[in-house]
């Protein structure tokens, strides 16, 4: 076994986002990232999976990693083993979602109502039209979970575990300007795609994020937050990264937040979450290119 370079009780738990950093570009876990997470599980350290997607969407991914772990979904809303047991739920209440939808009465036709079930009606919607040229792959491998509802707060008979926008980059830059005066126990956070104009902006209930999801399963195993590792790519990892002691920003993240003062890894297409993962408990350096990136957090091999 190869000796770790952090010290055994330092670093105790990584997090991973999945779409734009264990995913690449092709939608597939490289095999030099899934041996790094494999490796990394087998000496002691806890892996846990942080993603924007709901729990059944993103198992098909987690799966192929080969351990049991947790899973942190819906962008910290739901926290649930593989197994299925449930460590906890933060749900947006039914009438702060009612409220929502009727201010947002812009973008009815790029809203998608998400609920914490394994049957029909787990993605609620009232129609397609203007949702499939931005998200189809998205709709196609959850057409079985979706139902429609006209108007959609018919569906709020039970708390959701978010509310969901998602369409053009333009479009939803101007969603956004109606959600941040509008006054709502809530928390709103984008993910963005330039490459493919596709933006999503989540709203979940208030102090409702990763980062809070990430902080929750570390007090729970006793750790403090530099005995955690966070690895991300977008605007909704960012509550995440600044929890966590050790952040890592891959190199396919928006120049906005590669400028921020986190170690940046490679890309997705380059190994990135191997290359952060060897960087921390090996001490390899990370080559961005021909430039060696250092760490802007103390963290030295």
């Amino acid at each position: 076994m190869v000796k770790l370079t952090v010290p055994a009780d330092s670093l105790r738990l990584i997090a991973v986002d999945i779409d734009g950093t264990l995913l690449n570009p092709r939608f597939q876990i490289s095999d030099v990232d899934l041996q790094a997470l494999r490796r990394a599980h087998s000496e002691g350290v806890e892996i846990i999976v942080a993603t924007g997607r709901r729990h059944a969407f993103a198992l098909p991914v987690v799966q192929q990693l080969g351990f049991d772990l947790w899973v942190i979904s819906s962008n910290g809303a739901v926290t649930r083993s593989l197994a299925g047991e449930t460590f906890h739920r933060d749900l947006l209440p039914a009438e702060t979602c009612r409220q929502l939808v009727m201010l947002m009465q812009e973008f009815r036709g790029q809203t998608v109502l998400t609920f914490d079930n394994s049957a029909g009606g787990t993605i609620v919607l009232e129609r397609l039209d203007e949702l499939e040229g931005s998200i189809q792959r998205w709709l196609e491998k959850n057409l079985q979970y979706i139902q429609f509802f006209v108007p959609i707060e018919n569906s709020l008979t039970t708390d959701p575990v978010q509310a969901m926008f998602c369409g053009h980059l333009d479009q939803m830059r101007r969603a956004l300007d109606y959600l941040g005066p509008c006054g709502l126990p809530i928390t709103v956070l984008r993910t963005e795609y330039p490459e493919r104009n596709l933006s999503m902006v989540d709203v979940l209930n208030a102090r409702c994020s990763k980062g809070h999801a990430l902080e929750r399963w570390a007090n729970h195993r006793g750790l403090r937050c530099e005995q955690v590792m966070a690895i991300g790519d977008n605007f909704n990892d960012i509550e995440m990264l600044a929890f966590a002691g050790h952040p890592f920003i891959m190199g396919n993240a928006p120049e906005e937040l590669q400028r921020r003062s986190w170690q940046v890894t490679r890309t997705n297409a380059e190994g990135g979450v191997a290359a952060a993962v060897e960087y921390m408990l090996y001490g390899k350096e990370i080559c961005n290119g021909s430039v060696i990136t250092r760490s802007a957090t103390g963290v030295t091999s």
